[in-house]
């Protein structure tokens, strides 16, 4: 079974934009992904990038310009990203499973690549963007603890991970006849 970091797109990869990101020239790749991504492959992970894209749906742009957009990216990455899964859903026009929570992406570069969802990663600018990576987790039995937090260049340790932390570390040394879980079925961090 292979590991995977899932990466999202914009305000990951590229810069946000509240207007969608669309145009090639408009489509600027935030510094140090590039080298990132190039060192999360040599660690031997898969890259999967899962993106809304719901403009699509609304008529603000067309798959096409989504597809230069996505051949700008791994042109100037070297190509280092194994599949880029997009969902061009909103759900004012159309629902779908694809779009993000949902779990369809994920359930798609599964199985594609044989993914290890326990040595896996998700990195997203929104909390709710791991929620299908943490149910499959779940439901094998996992405890899921989500750090949601934004990094600041002022912060090098947050709050909220140091509390993860704590919160692991609690359930590690409490016996497991008195937990409702198996403690060996925690991440370790």
């Amino acid at each position: 079974m292979s590991k995977c970091v899932f990466l999202d797109r914009d305000g990951v990869i590229n810069e946000d934009n509240p207007n969608y990101t669309f145009r090639v020239e408009e489509f600027k790749i935030i510094s140090g992904v590039i080298d990132a991504l190039k060192l999360l492959k040599a660690k031997g992970f898969f890259l999967v990038v899962v993106t809304n894209q719901s403009g699509i749906a609304q008529k603000i742009y067309t798959v096409r310009q989504m597809e230069i957009c996505h051949v700008f990216l791994q042109e100037a990455s070297e190509h280092v990203i194994d599949h880029i899964y997009f969902s061009p859903y909103h759900p004012s026009v159309t629902a779908s499973l694809a779009r993000k929570p949902g779990s369809l992406m994920f359930e798609k570069a599964i199985a594609k690549f044989g993914i290890d969802v326990t040595r896996s990663w998700m990195v997203g600018d929104k909390g709710q963007q791991a929620l299908p990576l943490m149910l499959h987790l779940a439901a094998e039995g996992w405890v899921c603890v989500a750090a949601n937090y934004r990094l600041s260049p002022r912060v090098s340790i947050p709050d909220q991970l140091i509390d993860c932390k704590l919160t692991i570390r609690w359930i590690r040394r409490r016996p497991s006849s008195a937990l409702p879980i198996n403690p060996s079925r925690l991440s370790k961090v």
